[in-house]
């Protein structure tokens, strides 16, 4: 029936994938474009983003000083560029450390019986304080650093993942596959690394863009307040703070880092949104 119903053209490669799952490409590229700047920011038309200078303070954005000067002379451009750094440490690593954490937690609480009770009740405690009051009430017990902020957000985002798994966990042990495993006699970390783990992977992915995009934005908040890096990493936050006591007169020292900021996240969601249709067939849009 070639007439009536003519092949359907099925397009490879890069161009194919991007056209099936526009949304990993585009979130994927912008992710991509903004590691590479954080690595190669000294490359990039840069200057040492912690260096003072009085004379050429709070100039605004010319064809020397692309994003302007801050009150202490520092180059804007400079410093947005290696702020990327501090959010995408931060952003990855807490997505990574949070996914290893709150996967162990969810896969025992949503196989072992008698330890979701207890397992569950910790995990609700965590998720009853907002995760920006907790960040904060952790970092308050130690000094600011990179560190205690990839720790401090870490600890926050913990049950969200957690709960995920174990709702996923929930379902899958009661499949028939499981059962028959349990009936044979295997053991249970047997069936927990052959049936339940793989089966976990792909929601836990997308749940870790989703922390990742979170953590970019609770370091910034953390940042901004005072409470995060110190002033000496430049990070989005800390540029966003240091310049809004002049936002009414001299905006672009918190307009570019803001923007950064915004631009980061939303490629992460993208990505995130993207990796959902994909790995959820309920959610594919073409057959």
């Amino acid at each position: 029936m070639p007439d009536i119903m003519p092949p359907v053209k099925v397009r490879r490669g890069l161009l194919g994938f991007a056209y099936r799952h526009p949304t990993i490409a585009v979130g994927g590229t912008i992710v991509l474009l903004l590691i590479l700047m954080a690595i190669f920011a000294p490359y990039l038309g840069t200057v040492d983003p912690t260096a003072l200078a009085p004379a050429r303070r709070t100039r605004e954005p010319s064809a020397q000083y692309w994003f302007g000067t801050d009150m202490l002379g520092r180059d804007v451009y400079s410093r947005v560029i290696y702020g990327a750094r501090v959010s995408l440490i931060v952003g990855f690593a807490v997505a990574f450390f949070a996914s290893i954490v709150g996967l162990a937690i969810g896969l025992v609480s949503g196989f072992v019986r008698w330890a979701d009770g207890i397992i569950m009740r910790v995990m609700d405690g965590l998720m009853s304080i907002p995760s920006i009051l907790l960040a904060i009430a952790l970092m308050a017990l130690t000094r600011g650093s990179v560190g205690n902020v990839i720790l401090a957000i870490t600890v926050a985002e913990i049950p969200r993942v957690s709960r995920l798994v174990r709702g996923v966990v929930l379902s899958l042990r009661e499949q028939p596959y499981v059962d028959a495993a349990v009936a044979s006699g295997t053991k249970a970390p047997v069936i927990i690394w052959r049936h339940i783990l793989p089966n976990t992977i792909a929601p836990m992915t997308v749940q870790a863009t989703y922390v990742c995009a979170s953590a970019m934005i609770v370091e910034s908040i953390l940042s901004f307040i005072g409470a995060g890096t110190p002033p000496i990493i430049p990070s989005w936050g800390n540029i966003m703070a240091e310049g809004r006591a002049l936002w009414q007169v001299k905006p672009y020292i918190v307009f570019f880092p803001a923007v950064f900021l915004s631009v980061a996240v939303l490629a992460v969601n993208l990505l995130g949104d993207g990796l959902r249709d994909a790995l959820d067939p309920r959610m594919a849009k073409r057959i």
